[in-house]
């Protein structure tokens, strides 16, 4: 059995165990192996809960990154394996996982989106300087069991009755994202025991020309079409009947 990288640095938590407290000073960051984390604030004597993080997620990457005190608080929701990460071995962890490093960097990102956004509305005078508030999920088709065919582009999982409908024009594929509070248009969570496919793993784009599916910059556990895996940010073009796999999960994609 091969060892993990950061075997060393793994540290374990039982359930409802204090990780660490808002407004304590802290040098590393966390990435959760197994079993969940919460992340939580306290507001008038109670817990205001600000996710939860599972096999994959990280957090208080922000203390490594400027040194601030913790924003929030974190506790074990149940037994949990972490991989706690310093200073020193940051460099080494994104340089292990790409795809951490994307998120962290989309996440940063929506930080300041929202950030310019609220300056702008102060500035023009049209709100009273409102409270941090994260975008709302974006509107994703939720999956139908049984659908008949001719009822628009689709992708049914392969051997399941589970159907995800299309969009008219683009639909990104992945996993609900609690790390940015973010949600594809398709979200696989539930079809995605193993937690194969990325939070952002691809992109499907109809046009008058076809269908194209591309793999988008980070995925993890590659990308195929009838057994060709695709290059990141290539697009290649699909058919009726052609198989899709994103990580583990095979999909059939109709039209």
């Amino acid at each position: 059995m091969a060892i993990h990288p950061f075997q060393n640095f793994m540290v374990r938590y039982g359930g409802t165990e204090r990780i660490f407290t808002e407004g304590d000073l802290g040098t590393t960051m966390y990435i959760v192996q197994s079993g969940k984390v919460r992340l939580f604030r306290m507001v008038d004597g109670h817990k205001r809960a600000h996710g939860v993080m599972e096999k994959g997620d990280f957090f208080g990457e922000m203390s490594i990154l400027e040194g601030l005190p913790r924003t929030a608080s974190a506790e074990a929701v149940e037994d949990a394996e972490l991989i706690e990460i310093n200073s020193m071995t940051f460099d080494k962890m994104i340089k292990g996982n790409i795809e951490i490093a994307i998120r962290m960097l989309r996440k940063l990102s929506i930080r300041l989106r929202e950030t310019e956004k609220r300056l702008e509305e102060i500035q023009a005078g049209s709100v009273q300087l409102p409270q941090p508030s994260r975008p709302a999920p974006r509107p994703q088709p939720a999956p139908t069991a049984g659908a008949k065919k001719g009822t628009g582009a689709r992708l049914e999982v392969e051997g399941e009755s589970t159907v995800f409908p299309l969009g008219e024009a683009e639909t990104l594929i992945g996993r609900y994202d609690p790390v940015t509070d973010t949600r594809p248009d398709i979200d696989l969570t539930q079809v995605d025991l193993k937690r194969s496919v990325s939070r952002r793993h691809a992109r499907v784009v109809r046009t008058n020309d076809g269908t194209f599916v591309t793999e988008e910059v980070g995925a993890l556990n590659g990308t195929f079409v009838n057994g060709t895996k695709l290059v990141t940010g290539r697009a290649h073009v699909v058919e009726d009947g052609d198989k899709v796999s994103l990580g583990m999960v095979k999909m059939i994609f109709r039209t």
